[in-house]
């Protein structure tokens, strides 16, 4: 209790410090001489009461901010508003978002918690758990078990202390019951009062406490006064005798009841304090004894502007008596604090508990609480805050946080900072830790394999470079080369039977045809440029156009010859002349038209297709006009298949040379690979779709050649006998 009593002592030496200076100064408050009265708040209730209504230096219940119901409440102290919204910063500048919380069974407690849990809530933290420390822990036996059985079973490393002063001593009863887990404390003002009762169990639990305490003050002249001081200067004053003779042990002569056989040691005045045990206050910066010297100077202030403000100057001086000339509300008015507050300002301050009774206190920080809104931290980077429990600053999260890559995901049930960890999807990512949300990459890049950052899709096209496109690529010049050497060889044997009879002429026109449509697929290996979106389609169509035509016109030179033979026939004339030249001419010009319409309405053009594959830009070219591209294929499967028909009622002619059957398997060919070719395109994209295509012409080509020039190879090379003239029933 020594302890105790010489805070309060300490208190009401600045007190008294105060008033002397204030006498001794003729400039605040000439010829008046300030007095005072102390009260006993058990035994004088109704005095205690008024007067800490008047000024009062440690009261910080918020309910005085009320200046319409308290006009003349001024305190020197932070409300506990304030307090509370300074701890809640420490715990948001160190990033602790699950936070135990142990309040006091009274209004102080409940308000805290509920400010907490509002203010914690608005950076996405939330309370473990929340305990109430009751007074009567006799009655109440129960409870501390229930606190001890949640700080042990809570994963949170980091528990706030908001209780009131008078709860202290059943807060240090439950640190003596139990072996309480190591946590990080963090401690309202009031954990100043624990040194009363400290003991080792208390102390090791409490190791390291952040404590949050209002800014210190210096009080010049306070420390040369307090070891100066004698109680024989305040002879009539009870409390200055009482506390001496409790801080040495001592009695002043008076009249007591003496107990036979105890020794009594007389107290002199002439002790001083610094023999007693006082090492554990450190220096003379004082916190809320400083505050008790401000309110008396703060009073003395509003009296002097009270005075200064009336006429004459010089009414000092015809002061005679100060009560009967000045009324409450006069010195309210004159006092110039308008909310009644002063600026919230705190140190963060750690304390270490050390052998031999020894306490530190070491200032790591400082919290200036200017409004609930606005509000500065400063933390010395250089203390070790997690000693002596934690290697450096302890985490205290509900679950480890969610690393770069992924997001936050609500887990059912739980409070809002715990949560599970979702890997982001393919083209979304997260660089930061903790996100929310996955941010979706832009649509020409994709997210990267850890889903932290977005790159670039690579750009994909059918290249020469790539297996399917150089594979292609051979493909089409040994086809090209292929049909050239069939060209070669129908030039050799240009006069032979098997060569004149089936039109020496369409024959080349087919064969030079069908190179340029081996040919027309190298448009559309590569990266797609504008002129060969333009070409491709458009080239391909009226070269292949021509192949398909000219085999129309070979069946139907077949026909016209066999039926021209007939006696009276009419198809006489046609036989020898350019009719087939004109088919072909003809059935080119519609594929032109066609081709012109296209150019002329909705022409192809480079596509860049982002969204087709994730992982791809597909560089390709858009037909501008579907519906023209596949008329193009249309109008070549009429032709198709129009020389099918032609082939196939011809293909009985009694003609030793006669291809009729050729053409009619050629054409079967054909017509089952661009059937094939229309589903295959659209269920493709990028560069597979160019693939179908070239596969398409490339099959569909090489049907022709096979199927119609195979043959007739075959009897040149193999058969030479049967290339003769004798040996035709019918020349064509």
């Amino acid at each position: 209790m020594v302890r105790a009593t010489f805070r309060y002592y300490r208190h009401y030496l600045a007190f008294l410090l105060a008033i002397e200076e204030i006498n001794t100064n003729s400039q605040i408050l000439p010829n008046i001489t300030l007095g005072y009265q102390i009260h006993d708040s058990c035994g004088m209730e109704l005095k205690a009461l008024s007067g800490a209504l008047d000024i009062s230096y440690g009261t910080m219940h918020p309910v005085f901010n009320n200046r319409v119901q308290f006009p003349s409440f001024y305190r020197t102290s932070p409300n506990e508003e304030a307090e509370i919204d300074g701890i809640v910063q420490i715990l948001k500048h160190f990033g602790w978002k699950w936070v135990g919380l142990i309040i006091s069974d009274d209004d102080t407690g409940y308000r805290g918690r509920e400010k907490f849990t509002y203010a914690l809530t608005s950076y996405n933290a939330c309370i473990a758990f929340s305990s109430v420390l009751k007074y009567n822990f006799y009655i109440y036996f129960n409870h501390e078990n229930n606190i001890f059985q949640e700080i042990e079973r809570t994963t949170a490393n980091v528990i706030v202390l908001f209780i009131s002063i008078k709860y202290t001593y059943s807060f240090a009863h439950l640190f003596s019951m139990y072996n309480i887990p190591q946590k990080t404390w963090i401690t309202s003002s009031f954990f100043p009062n624990v040194m009363v009762y400290r003991q080792e169990e208390l102390e090791i639990a409490l190791n390291g406490s952040l404590s949050l305490l209002v800014q210190e003050g210096e009080i010049i002249g306070f420390k040369q006064f307090f070891y100066g001081f004698s109680p024989n200067k305040y002879t009539k004053d009870e409390l200055t005798t009482d506390t001496w003779e409790k801080l040495f042990h001592c009695y002043f002569p008076r009249v007591v009841t003496y107990i036979p056989g105890r020794t009594y040691k007389t107290c002199t005045g002439n002790e001083t304090l610094s023999d007693a045990d006082l090492s554990i206050y450190g220096d003379h910066n004082y916190r809320v004894t400083y505050r008790v010297y401000t309110a008396v100077y703060a009073l003395a202030h509003a009296l002097h502007n009270l005075y200064s403000a009336q006429p004459p100057a010089n009414h000092w001086d015809k002061l005679v008596n100060l009560k009967n000339n000045v009324n409450p509300w006069q010195i309210n008015a004159a006092v110039k604090n308008e909310f009644g507050s002063p600026a919230a300002k705190f140190d963060i301050l750690k304390f270490l508990f050390l052998p031999n009774n020894n306490i530190q206190k070491r200032k790591i920080g400082n919290v200036n609480v200017l409004s609930s809104k606005e509000i500065y931290v400063h933390v010395d980077s250089s203390v070790n805050l997690g000693l002596p429990h934690f290697d450096g600053i302890p985490q205290s999260l509900c679950n480890d946080p969610c690393a770069p890559g992924s997001r936050k995901s609500k887990r059912e049930g739980a409070p809002s900072c715990c949560y599970d960890c979702v890997k982001c999807v393919d083209g979304e990512m997260s660089n930061r830790t903790d996100a929310p949300e996955c941010l979706k990459c832009p649509e020409d890049m994709k997210s990267n394999l850890q889903r932290i950052d977005c790159i670039p899709k690579e750009i994909n096209y059918l290249s020469y470079m790539d297996s399917m496109g150089s594979s292609l690529t051979s493909i089409t010049l040994m086809l090209f080369c292929s049909t050239a050497a069939v060209l070669g060889i129908f030039l050799k044997y240009w006069d032979t039977p098997i060569v004149r009879a089936n039109n020496q002429n369409l024959s080349c026109i087919l064969l030079i045809s069908l190179m340029l449509c081996f040919l027309c697929t190298l448009l559309f290996i590569g990266r797609p440029t504008q002129i060969c979106c333009l070409l491709r389609q458009v080239t391909f169509g009226f070269v292949f156009t021509i192949s398909v035509s000219s085999v129309l016109a070979k069946t139907l030179t077949v026909i016209i010859a066999f039926n021209a033979t007939k006696p009276g026939s009419k198809l006489k004339k046609y036989v020898g002349t350019q009719l087939s030249i004109i088919l072909v001419i003809l059935c080119s010009l519609g594929e032109m038209g066609i081709s012109l319409g296209w150019m002329a309405s909705n022409p192809p053009f480079v596509e860049a297709d982002m969204i087709s594959e994730k992982d791809f830009i597909n560089l390709m070219c858009n037909e501008g006009s579907v519906i023209f591209f596949f008329n193009i294929i249309a109008y070549m499967g009429t032709l198709a298949l129009l020389s099918f028909i032609a082939a196939f009622l011809a293909k009985d002619f009694p003609d030793q040379f006669n291809e009729a059957k050729n053409i009619t398997f050629s054409m079967l060919v054909f017509c089952s690979v661009w059937v094939t070719f229309v589903p295959a395109y659209l269920s493709s994209k990028g560069s597979r779709m160019v693939a179908a295509e070239i596969f398409a012409i490339l099959a569909s080509s090489s049907g022709l050649l096979g199927c119609i020039f195979g043959p007739k190879c075959y009897i040149i090379y193999l058969k030479p006998e049967l290339n003769k003239r004798e040996t035709r029933v019918h020349i064509i």
